[in-house]
């Protein structure tokens, strides 16, 4: 498989964490970090290069303007998500723009106001959709209503969020569904779930953190409202860079939508008057805030052309293949051992697979990082593993299947 893999050699194009005695680790934590591109550092020297000799000029003269750094972004990004470049933009961090979104789009009254979130969403995310409605003075107890796995399963269902709709329809004002599951690996039906929203008048949002470079969400077409995602996971962009924001079209010029405002989002024409009322770009770069932090957009930029030259289509191929390939090998050894998860369905899931060892605790995750192996581990009884299709290969996931049957 790999000698068939036309993604393969990418792999030589990221650093690879070394062990102690040289060889290279196998490196299945993508969900948590991903690898740093090789021509990152070259793409953020260029940046330094121009700051050093240009000051203040690179904002228009530097190789790569400051002034529109985040416009190189936006194709590249678009395509990702599976949006128009306008209805996309790279800024601030996943909770801050998280938090940007609900400002515009939840908007509760005194009858609609509750927000449907999955039940084991990620903490930032609950703490979030907690936050904005304490901010409206209503109480998470009432407000917040979580979709949850039936008893003794660990999937969220599609028929039980309709059957909250169902019955809390009239009160309900937003779904903040996180895409893909951080803990099960479960990719979520978005059309399906945004249409149940839309159909019932609820606003439908998506954070994409552990979505955005590992499945296509397909963003313009599925009709979400909104969608916020980190960069640093699947996307390589370095320790805590910049988000992305999906805004669909269809907001794109309601100047009304309230929103929170700075000047990176005044219209560009206008920008540098200074004494102009706030009059917001058209589209995603609207709720633009500050100018942004070019070294991190450096970095972003970097990985995004390495996605441009393998193609989003063929990574999506290959996380089907892989992943398809640990699920096989786990399940010919496991018997009643491994319990996973993910769902079986390939289309229900990205590249991570989230495995439970019958009486295990995390000294068997211990025992397979000592053998050279960086993976993730949740409490209270996960290993997470994520073969990234650019730079895993089909024997980093036979090695660690072949040194977790020794360990189990």
């Amino acid at each position: 498989m790999d000698l068939q893999d036309p993604l393969a050699s990418f792999s030589d194009e990221f650093h690879i964490p070394t062990q102690k005695n040289g060889d290279k680790h196998i490196y299945l934590c993508g969900n948590s970090l991903g690898l740093q591109p090789k021509q990152t550092a070259s793409f953020i020297q260029q940046e330094l290069d121009d700051w050093a000799n240009l000051g203040v000029e690179g904002h228009t003269e530097a190789q790569h303007p400051w002034m529109p750094y985040h416009e190189f972004l936006s194709e590249s990004m678009a395509k990702i998500v599976g949006a128009k470049p306008s209805e996309v933009v790279v800024m601030n961090t996943l909770t801050t723009n998280l938090h940007l979104m609900m400002v515009s789009f939840y908007r509760p009254t005194s009858k609609k106001y509750k927000i449907v979130i999955e039940a084991d969403a990620f903490p930032s995310d609950k703490y979030a959709v907690e936050s904005q409605l304490k901010f409206h003075n209503i109480d998470p107890a009432d407000g917040l209503i979580l979709w949850k796995p039936r008893e003794g399963e660990h999937l969220c269902r599609l028929e039980d969020l309709k059957e909250i709709v169902a019955e809390n329809k009239e009160e309900i004002a937003l779904f903040m569904i996180g895409n893909t599951n951080y803990y099960s690996g479960q990719f979520y039906n978005m059309s399906e779930i945004t249409k149940l929203g839309h159909d019932n008048g609820i606003i439908v949002g998506f954070d994409l953190a552990h979505g955005a470079g590992n499945i296509q969400p397909n963003l313009h077409e599925v009709g979400a409202d909104f969608a916020v995602w980190c960069t640093y996971k699947y996307l390589n962009s370095g320790p805590g860079s910049l988000g992305g924001c999906f805004v669909h079209e269809r907001h794109a010029n309601n100047k009304e939508l309230k929103r929170f405002v700075g000047w990176w989002g005044h219209n560009k024409d206008t920008r540098f008057n200074m004494r102009k009322d706030f009059d917001p770009i058209p589209g995603a770069e609207g709720w633009q805030l500050s100018n942004p932090p070019i070294l991190s957009m450096a970095a972003i930029r970097a990985s995004l052309a390495i996605f441009e030259r393998a193609g989003f289509e063929n990574i999506r191929e290959k996380s089907e293949k892989i992943t398809g390939y640990l699920e096989f090998l786990l399940s010919d050894f496991a018997g009643d051992k491994i319990n996973i998860l993910t769902p079986k369905n390939p289309k229900e899931r990205g590249c991570q697979l989230s495995i439970q060892v019958k009486n295990a605790d995390k000294s068997l995750f211990d025992a397979i990082t000592k053998q050279g192996v960086i993976a993730d581990w949740r409490e209270p009884d996960v290993i997470r593993i994520a073969p990234a299709p650019l730079y895993n290969s089909y024997q980093d996931v036979f090695a660690f299947a072949e040194l977790l049957k020794k360990l189990i």
